[in-house]
């Protein structure tokens, strides 16, 4: 039996042609838009890798960038500082660093810690604010990385591996979990103003997981990102228009697999969906004087850091699945890297961010957020007991401090410790891949399903198996 094409069927139908090639050879090739749309959502449920239902549908990571001393915030080293001045006893045992010589003196802190809340978790007076927050947060005094240098040690933090090329964390979490809003994108980083970090953003990007599932990286100030009016000349309708007759041309193109592609079609389409949602996410005139005062938004040295955690946690409500908060970027002195000065960098890096970090958890809370949203505070590692140059502290991998909140979080408690000096984590060790393990167990996702073909072997976020935080969970 002879099958006639339909009236408006185009006349190069036959029963063998793909409902792909069909649908980009009819109706002006709208109907295969359609088809790449609903493949897509299909990919997208397919691709979902939760085993159990999580705590957490987002994270937002407050990264310090530079490498955050312990000894200054959240583990207290009472015995360092009757020590300081003198060589490190042997009975510590030995350290390599990258800058600090072989006779280099320990260092104390200039800081004062006390017990704060219910739980009496000793807080460095850097962190006031924070501090007041404390019973939502489990304080990690043991964890642990693999290198001193920054770059190496930025990427082992998002990745997992000390070297480029592999998938951030943010990227994995997309990947497994996929979008809660098709109007945002699912992966936010937000820079530091003062620039580029020693990794740069090869540390924040996708690796070898598809083009779809790599970080919409934002400018900083008070446009991040640009273009979002359209000129008051052109109509929506015309827009949509503009749009559709790119994706036609694209669609044409899809017969065989393209990853960077199809990444360039969703983002054609994630921007004009943002054109109509993404404006009103990043105007904060909607916010009361209140909110605004919560973050430290409006004065210094908090405005900007400020600002940046309230978008945050405007992303979450919107679905944002992974944000990065940075603090610290560019060279010299302008993140946590005191090689110089410890306490006047740390209490000029502090005071920028306590403000507005403890307002987010605050925010979050009363939103009723901090439930379903994992807050990670940390950096790439934290800094040496001994001093350099005298007065500042070298890069410090054996033994520092992260903390968690929310997203099902128990809050209220310190997991691990360091020797008596902060030389090595010695009480329940963490590795960074057991910190990855923790967060996509937060999340609902085993960290052995999560897995993705690349060179002959299934990859994944924790490379060997990592250890799930129980203490915390």
């Amino acid at each position: 039996m002879s099958i006639e094409p339909l009236q408006g069927m185009s006349s190069s139908w036959s029963p063998r042609t793909s409902r792909r090639a069909y649908l980009q050879s009819s109706l002006v090739g709208f109907g295969s838009l359609a088809l790449n749309s609903m493949l897509r959502d299909e990919a997208r449920s397919n691709t979902s890798h939760r085993q159990f239902e999580g705590k957490a549908k987002s994270v937002i990571f407050l990264f310090m960038a530079g490498g955050p001393s312990h000894l200054e915030t959240f583990d207290p080293k009472p015995l360092l500082n009757r020590l300081n001045g003198e060589r490190r006893p042997e009975e510590f045992g030995e350290a390599k660093y990258q800058f600090v010589q072989d006779d280099a003196k320990l260092l104390g802190t200039h800081v004062r810690f006390q017990r704060h809340g219910q739980s009496g978790i000793e807080v460095s007076n850097l962190f006031p604010e924070v501090a007041k927050h404390i019973d939502d947060i489990a304080v990690l005094r043991s964890c642990y990385g693999d290198v001193v240098v920054h770059s190496a040690a930025q990427y082992e933090l998002f990745s997992g591996r000390i070297v480029p090329g592999f998938p951030s964390m943010g990227s994995w979490i997309v990947y497994g979990l996929g979008s809660l809003n098709e109007s945002l994108p699912s992966y936010v980083v937000m820079p530091d103003p003062d620039g580029a970090l020693e990794a740069g953003k090869p540390m924040y990007m996708n690796g070898f997981l598809p083009a779809a599932h790599q970080p919409m990286i934002l400018r900083s100030g008070e446009r991040p990102v640009l273009n979002l009016e359209t000129p008051t000349e052109i109509t929506a309708e015309a827009r949509k228009r503009t749009v559709q007759f790119i994706q036609q041309l694209n669609a044409a193109s899809l017969d065989a697999p393209d990853d960077e592609l199809e990444a360039r079609i969703k983002s054609y389409e994630l921007a004009f969906r943002m054109q109509s949602e993404a404006p009103q996410v990043f105007d904060l005139s909607n916010e009361s004087q209140a909110t605004l005062d919560l973050y430290g938004i409006g004065r210094e040295p908090t405005h900007d850091y400020g600002r940046r955690c309230l978008l945050a946690r405007r992303m979450v409500e919107k679905g944002v699945r992974f944000t990065v908060v940075v603090s610290g970027g560019g060279p010299g002195n302008k993140q946590w890297d005191a090689h110089k000065d410890i306490v006047e960098n740390h209490d000029r890096m502090a005071s920028e961010t306590d403000l507005p970090i403890a307002g987010l958890l605050q925010d979050l809370k009363q939103r009723g957020l901090l439930d379903s949203t994992l807050v990670v505070w940390g950096g790439e590692f934290g800094r040496s007991p001994e001093a350099q140059s005298s007065k500042g502290r070298d890069h410090h991998n054996l033994g520092f401090s992260m903390w968690m909140a929310g997203g099902g979080i128990r809050g209220g408690q310190v997991v691990g410790a360091t020797d008596e000096i902060g030389l090595r984590a010695i009480e329940s060790p963490y590795h960074f891949r057991d910190i990855h393990t923790t967060i996509l167990h937060q999340l609902g996702i085993d960290q052995d399903e999560l897995t993705f073909p690349h060179l002959g072997r299934e990859e994944r976020l924790t490379q060997i198996h990592g250890k799930l935080i129980k203490e915390i969970v």
